[in-house]
């Protein structure tokens, strides 16, 4: 009879055991991740909308500014003929040839951000 209590009791020890354990306290509790500023890109070109370009994802703008033109390629934009523009200096290309327009650009200049600046504050 005295054996019965002894398995009963390694019975509930081992049930116990069995249970998960616990989650661990976690490490990076109360830490703070440094705080870094977004990169600012500056608006440092103007020029004028002489034509746009849209596909699915991006905007082709053809801007002049003075007596010079170039093409632009921006993320999608609502830009349209004669808007004033601003945008930064971006990463030239030369020899683009854009699959979704099937056509080629001597030089295009892909640009981080693409602004309409009309003169309105």
């Amino acid at each position: 009879m005295k054996s019965i209590p002894i398995l009963f009791a390694l019975i509930l020890s081992t049930s116990a055991l069995a249970a998960e354990p616990a989650a661990p306290a976690n490490p990076h509790a109360g830490m703070t991740m440094p705080q870094t500023a977004a990169p600012q890109t500056t608006l440092s070109q103007t020029g004028k909308v002489l034509s746009t370009l849209s596909v699915p994802g991006y905007t082709y703008v053809e801007v002049s500014q003075g007596k010079k033109t170039v093409w632009l390629a921006a993320v999608s934009a609502e830009v349209k003929k004669g808007d004033s523009v601003r945008f930064d200096d971006g990463m030239p290309m030369t020899n683009f040839y854009s699959k979704s327009l099937k056509r080629s650009f001597p030089s295009i200049i892909f640009v981080n951000s693409l602004m309409v600046d009309n003169g309105k504050k």
